[in-house]
């Protein structure tokens, strides 16, 4: 099978049912070089959320979809 059918299949099973993909997201997402204001968008201002929001990636969904849609 090929890199493009797989691509296919899993398009096409994505059509059906709930797929869980999981892999080297963290990695993929230090590439990009991303800062503290990416993770916290206009949506987590630092006086209402102090602390360090980079490195949670799962807030990136929220924050900055963009970067998760494209990988």
């Amino acid at each position: 099978m090929t890199r493009q059918d797989r691509i296919e299949a899993l398009k096409a099973a994505a059509k059906e049912r709930i797929l869980i993909l999981d892999g080297a997201w963290g990695a993929m997402i230090q590439r990009r070089g991303l800062e503290e204001s990416d993770y916290r968008g206009d949506r987590f201002p630092e006086d209402k959320y102090p602390g360090q929001m980079k490195g949670n990636n799962d807030i990136l969904c929220l924050t900055r979809p963009d970067i998760v849609t494209d990988l």
